[in-house]
């Protein structure tokens, strides 16, 4: 996993996990159907899909890193799905899922390109008239130290539509928050 020690103690916190509850789920996902079958593309550590799972009857979690795709499995593999994958390349069925999310994980892929196969992937899992949503941090020197010798590529909320779009999506947003400056983003499967 591309994330230095301090990062990983954060990101597997109570702490962290409440955060996700309460302040980064509500807002990335406001207004969002998610539907029945749901795909969570790079559930790090788990606090988003403890989340999702309470919320969905069938949750997938495709986790690019093996430890950490493990310890899912042993936690929350009763009650959801968890593979070890890249997100970029799940091999699931075309067309099975309701809704595809990724949440504060987009920095930690090393490259647009790579990033841009995640949204083909989510593009291509997604039914039609569904929606692929999440939400990513913006840069600011806070941000700039927890990602200490991490991997660390940011989304540019200016270009992301285009690239959203080039992937097939239509009716695509990209949406500022006004306190904290992370984004989110929203774009159908016509």
């Amino acid at each position: 996993m591309p994330m230095n020690r301090a990062h990983r103690k954060l990101c597997s916190s109570e702490g962290w996990a409440q955060t996700t509850k309460d302040r980064i789920l509500p807002w990335a996902l406001e207004g969002v159907e998610l539907g029945e079958d749901v795909l969570e593309i790079g559930p790090g550590y788990g606090a988003n899909l403890r989340v999702l799972v309470e919320e969905v009857p069938h949750l997938t979690a495709v986790e690019i890193d093996g430890d950490t795709a493990r310890l899912l499995q042993d936690k929350w593999g009763g009650r959801a799905r968890v593979l070890h994958a890249d997100g970029a390349a799940t091999t699931l069925p075309d067309t099975s899922y309701d809704s595809v999310v990724c949440f504060t994980m987009l920095h930690h892929v090393p490259t647009a390109d790579h990033q841009d196969r995640i949204f083909a992937e989510a593009f291509r899992v997604l039914r039609p008239g569904r929606t692929f949503a999440g939400s990513d941090s913006r840069l600011s020197l806070p941000f700039r130290i927890l990602h200490f010798r991490d991997t660390m590529n940011t989304l540019d909320p200016r270009t992301l539509p285009a690239r959203l779009t080039g992937a097939g999506f239509t009716g695509v947003s990209v949406d500022l928050h006004p306190k904290s400056g992370s984004l989110r983003f929203r774009g159908t499967r016509p």
